[in-house]
């Protein structure tokens, strides 16, 4: 069927308005969807989503259908709002064609711009290059490793890279982290003056049962945010059918290579953990996340919920990487985690983390405030990086109950780093940290319980090392301390490591 022709007729199936008017929005069944949770729809979802970015037009699906996914290895695009109201869709994991192919990818219409950028310094403002849009860019050192991991899970790092906004008259929106006397490589993705709200929807995957006893091996049939300045809202996801096997999922929404991105009023599912070998030859638990992000700027959750936080069989619900400025506001969620860095802000406000807890790895401003935390630490900085944070930390009017109200001596501030590896960067606590109004619920301590420490001991790694640290960590300077409550109605101690106590200045009030 000619084009023209097609175009007329979809015009008169999705709206019912007079022959050639142009159309209001787009439905799936009028691209065949059948809309009752057996059938495969997943072919006529992307012929619908085609015909939308086409014509610029939003989708809305059938509030009252269940539609099915199939096993094809299709990706429906989405350049245009999608409004999935109450509509249901199944994904069924057991038989697919292939397991790392996304379902949807939320993408703009806007072509790459070709930049040039030779070198760049830290915190750098300004750029000789100027943009046709405002960007996200992406800069990469291939040359240099980052992150280089210690432990179970070790790695030889990433290459060297920064995201960031670049405005058109050549200024920097968001902190550089590194040094680039050489730059290999450069993507510069125009950012949509537009909203575009993804909105809706109740998603159940049936989880997949691959063995695999080596090695990770992760599933990718889910939603890719890649498109700047999106909104996702009121989406609901869940989880059935986990047997003993199955492997890990990279995040059902999926965010990556963008910025200004918010997700609102969504609730997430915690995935059951597996086992498998990792890169040292031993046992290690595999990490399924309902929300993943990596290498975003201005990130934001707002409102976003999850039952069952402090279920340990249940994998944290987070993982992101690279990320600059970041906010939870009133969510409720197993753990927040940040494992190759955040840098600018990161804030958590208003929120409860359950048992997974806050994890941090970066630099720049570490906010948490008005909040519930059920960690074993109150703020767990990642040994396997490092356990660095260069800049402050802010703890405002919260409540933490160490490991959920489990019997243990509480250490507020996690960190492990004993000197002795080479991360591929130079490694600090937290310079100063305020901590204001705080209330410890620390009444399940063991017998002879005689208060918190404030730091974990950074050298309780098993090995004893001598005075001298090949790659030192820096210590934090000041701890001041207003407020501070606890049920045991013991005084908080700086550490049971003795160059700690030493070291940190303590300032403290009632």
């Amino acid at each position: 069927m000619k084009k023209n022709v097609y175009s007329a007729l979809m015009s008169l199936v999705l709206c019912g308005t007079a022959a050639f008017a142009k159309p209001e929005f787009v439905g799936y069944e009028a691209f065949g969807a059948i809309g009752d949770g057996e059938a495969d729809d997943l072919p006529a979802i992307c012929k619908a989503h085609e015909y939308a970015n086409e014509h610029a037009l939003p989708v809305r699906s059938n509030p009252k259908a269940t539609y099915h996914l199939g096993r094809r290895a299709l990706t429906a695009v989405i350049s245009t709002d999608t409004d999935w109201s109450t509509s249901r869709f199944v994904i069924d994991d057991r038989d697919v064609e292939n397991h790392q192919k996304s379902l949807f990818e939320v993408r703009s219409r806007l072509q790459p711009e070709k930049l040039r950028i030779d070198r760049l310094t830290r915190d750098q403002k300004q750029l000789g290059a100027y943009p046709s849009r405002d960007c996200f860019v992406m800069v990469e050192n291939r040359n240099r490793r980052r992150y280089i991991r210690r432990g179970l899970n070790q790695n030889s790092g990433s290459p060297q890279h920064d995201c960031f906004i670049l405005r058109k008259d050549g200024s920097i929106a968001s902190p550089i982290d590194w040094d680039y006397e050489t730059i290999t490589k450069v993507v510069a993705r125009p950012i949509d003056k537009a909203t575009l709200s993804l909105r809706g929807g109740v998603f159940a995957t049936i989880a997949n049962r691959m063995e695999q006893k080596q090695g990770y091996n992760y599933w990718s049939r889910n939603i890719v945010v890649s498109r700047s300045n999106t909104v996702v809202e009121n989406l609901k996801h869940y989880v059935k059918g986990e047997t003993e096997v199955g492997h890990p999922y990279s995040g059902f929404i999926n965010v990556r290579d963008c910025a200004d991105i918010t997700l609102r009023n969504c609730f997430a599912t915690g995935h059951k953990t597996y086992k498998t070998i990792g890169a040292a030859g031993k046992p290690v638990s595999m990490g399924s996340y309902d929300y993943s992000m990596n290498n975003v700027v201005n990130l934001r959750l707002i409102g976003c919920r999850m039952e069952g936080i402090l279920d340990r069989s249940r994998w944290g619900v987070i993982g992101s990487n690279f990320c600059k400025n970041i906010l939870v506001q009133d969510c409720e969620l197993s753990r927040m985690d940040v494992h190759q860095g955040v840098s600018g802000t990161y804030t958590i406000r208003g929120s409860t983390l359950g048992y997974a807890g806050l994890n941090a790895i970066g630099r720049g401003l570490l906010t948490v405030e008005d909040s519930t935390l059920y960690g074993n630490n109150l703020i767990h900085f990642r040994s396997d990086y490092g356990s660095t944070w260069e800049g402050d930390v802010l703890i405002r009017k919260c409540r933490w109950v160490p490991g959920g109200g489990a019997t243990m001596t509480p250490y507020m501030i996690g960190v492990q780093n004993d000197g002795m590896h080479d991360f591929g960067y130079p490694c600090f606590m937290p310079r100063h940290i305020t901590i204001e109004n705080l209330m410890v619920e620390d009444g399940h301590a063991p017998d002879g319980y005689d208060g918190m420490y404030v730091f974990a001991n950074p050298d309780a790694i098993g090995k004893k090392h001598g005075a001298e640290r090949p790659f030192p960590y820096r210590l934090t300077e000041t701890v001041s301390i207003r407020g501070l409550q606890t049920a045991s109605g013991k005084r908080p101690k700086i550490s049971t490591n003795q160059a700690l106590r030493n070291s940190v200045l303590l300032r403290e009030k009632n």
